[in-house]
């Protein structure tokens, strides 16, 4: 096995610390989630006094100010767990970075401590029922009216966090004429009138995963909710999704490792026809293939990684990096559920909730056709 080379011995006390909390604060409360298809706000506000939450973030916006090597051990452990439901990492490492660096001083101030501590829930609304990755293709509209203010209208779908978020960035035209240089990006409480939420969605994985649709009926915004610039929100998204694609890998590699590491286990307790399963050369065969697999994967998600904390991470890397790592993750899940049997059909086995977990990594976040777009690119 490649040795991993991310991690000092400041990162192992932060994994215990990481590994505790999700074993205590969260595996024992997850099924119940499930069930009631959201996460309990609690959770949130514990995982802001372990100091979980928003870690890349300046001490003074109530962060570590640490770097994204926290944050993926932060993910990792999560992964470890089968905890699908907690929409930590989008809270973190997706939203607080778009406040970070297009935010005003009053909206970091605002916001960013309230969601380190968990005191308040962060989601983004990029997606519409008509659009999919289509982001220059938004509906939404946020017009300009004469008092300055901003009269956001339209409808958002699959969006992580949406059911429980205190506020949203949306995506949203201000200048409906034009393509991607008229989106905007605006910071939306979700106690203002016009603003409403669908119960959470049903899907076939991430049950306690609080996906919802998100409805504006002539909202009035402020003329200082807007994130950044006018027009500038196409160039932000762009900016950002790279960070997004790679936290999509570090759950995912981690995932599909846990599953493995289970699947390997099973297979030597697991009797037939007298002797353990894993004594069939299929079954070291097939464990031997995706062993393979795992290892490539992994060696190049972790150099996407330090690439990342440099600062030089592109696009067509992040690109890669979420398409290799998702394609890898449910060719190994489904291996892994085969070597169960009829057990790994039973919803009661990790392996059978992390099947039904992982095939949502090849859609969200951009789908693998868009990344093999966007890497396609690179080459002419």
């Amino acid at each position: 096995m490649i040795p991993r080379t991310l991690f000092n011995d400041e990162h192992k006390l932060f994994r215990e610390t990481a590994a505790k909390f999700f074993e205590t604060e969260v595996v024992p409360f997850h099924d119940a989630w499930e069930k009631q298809g959201h996460v309990s706000r609690e959770v949130w506000r514990k995982a802001g006094e372990t100091g979980l939450l928003c870690l890349t973030m300046p001490e003074e916006y109530g962060g570590a100010g640490v770097d994204f090597i926290y944050s993926t051990i932060v993910m990792e452990e999560q992964a470890k767990t089968y905890a699908s439901g907690i929409g930590f990492a989008l809270h973190s490492d997706i939203v607080a970075p778009y406040i970070l660096h297009y935010g005003s001083e009053a909206q970091k101030k605002k916001y960013l401590p309230r969601m380190a501590s968990g005191e308040i829930i962060t989601a983004i609304a990029m997606t519409e029922p008509g659009t999919g990755s289509d982001l220059q293709g938004v509906k939404t509209t946020a017009i300009r009216q004469a008092d300055g203010t901003f009269l956001l209208n339209g409808a958002k779908t699959f969006i992580t966090n949406g059911y429980m978020c205190d506020m949203v960035v949306v995506v949203a035209k201000t200048d409906p004429k034009q393509g991607a240089t008229g989106i905007s990006l605006f910071l939306v409480d979700a106690d203002l009138p016009g603003f409403s939420k669908n119960p959470p969605l049903k899907k076939i994985g991430m049950k306690a995963q609080d996906t919802c649709e998100l409805y504006f009926d002539n909202v009035v915004l402020p003329p200082d909710g807007m994130l950044g610039q006018e027009g500038a929100g196409f160039f932000y998204l762009m900016q950002e999704l790279p960070q997004e694609r790679l936290l999509i890998a570090v759950v995912g590699m981690a995932g599909a490792e846990k599953v493995f590491e289970d699947t390997l286990r099973y297979t030597k307790e697991r009797q037939a026809f007298g002797r353990p399963i894993f004594n069939f050369q299929n079954t070291r065969f097939k464990l031997a293939e995706m062993k393979a697999e795992l290892e490539m994967a992994r060696a190049y998600t972790d150099r996407c990684i330090e690439l990342h904390v440099k600062g030089q991470l592109d696009v067509p890397s992040a690109a890669a990096v979420k398409y290799i790592t998702s394609e890898v993750q449910c060719r190994v899940i489904d291996e892994c559920l085969q070597l169960h049997g009829g057990y790994g059909y039973i919803w009661d086995y990790p392996v059978a909730r992390a099947f039904a977990d992982a095939r949502v990594q090849k859609i969200y976040g951009g789908t693998n056709e868009i990344m093999k777009e966007l890497i396609s690119r690179s080459l002419e």
